[in-house]
């Protein structure tokens, strides 16, 4: 599956069995909850802290949540993530293309 067809898979999912979106500032709220459950998994697994009794600690899960949001206000804002990515990956490509071959901290 395609950025773009993702996208479209959202919002049909959205106007359909979820009525209609919520407002772009929900969502907004919405994406930093689910990347609070991200850096859950992650203290817990990679980290320092322990799991509760029970916690289901579903990395993947949480990531698509995100993953789901970020689609959400992709949509409701006129975004296509795949033309953003291309130029994103653009941008890193110029700008950063030694920034880190370069960094003394990374050898």
């Amino acid at each position: 599956m395609t950025l773009r067809q993702a996208q479209a898979t959202v919002d049909e999912w959205i106007r359909t069995t979820g009525v209609r979106y919520f407002s772009p500032l929900t969502n907004m709220a919405v994406l930093t909850e689910e990347v609070g459950e991200v850096a859950r998994v992650m203290a817990r697994k990679y980290g320092d802290q322990s799991c509760k009794a029970g916690e289901n600690l579903d990395l993947a899960d949480e990531l698509a949540d995100v993953l789901w949001v970020v689609m959400a206000l992709a949509n409701q804002t006129g975004t296509d993530l795949t033309e953003a990515f291309v130029n994103n990956l653009e941008k890193k490509n110029v700008r950063d293309c030694r920034r880190h071959k370069d960094n003394p901290k990374l050898h």
